[in-house]
């Protein structure tokens, strides 16, 4: 807008200063006035020649007095030049900061994602030490229980090394005793022989140990009444000597045992009347082994002579089967003689007679009397199953 006005006021400007040196070269030519003695057409000239330097530097002046930029281009335009100059060094240089300066950005951009990717692995890692620091902060709680846990066994360890101390000094006792009196045990009445059953019973399972130990007592005491009888003694209170260790260990294993347990108390060696009777236990796991009337054995035999001795080696040698069967399938043998059923004599004889008479191939066949669990003993029946048909 600025510009516009400017040009409208030379336009006029101009257009005043033509017309009055129009009007004075007309009036000097009408006139034929004459400047210098020159001639009124020379004269004219000159006057048109002032006017347009008048007009040139009116139209300069107004310009320079209204706009300083014209006033610049006028008298300034070396210095606007150096000035550009300078500004367009000052340009490139600050071209060449701003390029160095978008390189270090560069540089500062990759160095800040270097930066981040070690935050970030450092982050990760904080996360598994924090996770690491869980997990040790619960194993400190789990080795704080088990440390608990190991002093009370430590004073139970205490207590029971307390209690071996005070077995150890009554061993060494029996045994000074025992060496004391060593010619009298070897020409003294051997009483029980080694691994003998002292006394034998099923005690249930899966109980209270105070329950347990109940019945635990109970075969005690019955083991010492068959022992004072076996001695000859009327003391039944303090005949046998069991291992107190053992006998706990036996009463937590019957206690925590699923099923019902065999328990035999057996002399711990060739015992001498006059001696306490030192004994072990043996534990077994008690079931059914077999019902009533339930088929134990058969086996073929084939008779030639036909009398009673022969007939009487046939039914022992039967009846070795039928131990080793029964002891096969889990009924516990005595262990001295080996044994483990039972039958009553007059069935013995009367199979022993049935077979005198025989000459010939026979099979005889054993069941069971009634329901035997493992602790037995196996009551038999034996039966001459097979028709035989006499020699002549």
């Amino acid at each position: 807008m600025y510009g516009v006005v400017l040009i409208v006021v030379l336009v006029i400007t101009g257009g005043v200063i033509a017309f009055i040196g129009d009007r004075v070269g007309t009036k000097v030519g009408k006139k034929k006035l004459s400047i210098f003695g020159l001639r009124p057409r020379h004269t004219s000239v000159i006057i048109t020649i002032i006017t347009g330097v008048c007009i040139t530097t009116l139209t300069f002046g107004v310009l320079a007095a209204v706009s300083k930029n014209v006033r610049t281009a006028l008298f300034g335009m070396e210095q606007l030049n150096q000035s550009m100059r300078e500004t367009q060094e000052r340009l490139n240089t600050a071209g060449v900061k701003l390029a160095a300066a978008e390189e270090q950005q560069k540089k500062a951009e990759n160095k800040l994602k270097d930066s981040q990717q070690e935050i970030d692995k450092l982050q990760d890692k904080q996360e598994k030490l924090a996770a690491r620091a869980s997990e040790l902060e619960a194993g400190n709680a789990a080795l704080e229980r088990e440390k608990g846990e190991l002093l009370a066994q430590n004073d139970s360890l205490a207590e029971a090394n307390t209690s071996l101390k005070s077995d150890n000094v009554e061993l060494e006792k029996r045994s000074e005793a025992l060496r004391e009196g060593l010619q009298i045990i070897r020409e003294g009445e051997i009483a029980f022989r080694a691994g003998e059953i002292v006394a034998s019973g099923v005690i249930e399972g899966n109980r209270p140990l105070a329950d347990v130990h109940a019945d635990m007592e109970s075969l005690i005491s019955l083991a010492n009444r068959n022992t004072a009888q076996r001695l000859g003694t009327n003391d039944e209170n303090s005949c046998i000597w069991i291992y107190q260790p053992e006998y706990d260990k036996a009463v937590e294993t019957i206690s925590q045992g699923k099923t019902d347990m065999v328990v035999r108390i057996v002399a711990a060696g060739n015992l001498v009347a006059g001696e306490p009777v030192r004994t072990n236990l043996q534990l077994f796991k008690n079931s059914i082994i077999y019902r009533r009337n339930e088929f134990i054995i058969a086996r073929p035999f084939h008779i030639t002579a036909g009398d009673g001795a022969e007939a009487e080696h046939t039914v022992m040698s039967f009846l070795k089967d039928v131990n080793q069967a029964a002891t096969d399938r889990g009924i516990l043998p005595d262990p001295i003689r080996g044994s483990v059923g039972v039958m009553e004599g007059s069935q013995f004889f009367d199979i022993v007679q049935a077979l005198t008479p025989i000459s010939g191939d026979i099979i005889l066949s054993a069941y069971a009397r009634e329901d035997t669990d493992a602790l037995g003993p196996l009551r038999l029946n034996l039966k001459l199953e097979s028709d035989f048909k006499a020699e002549h």
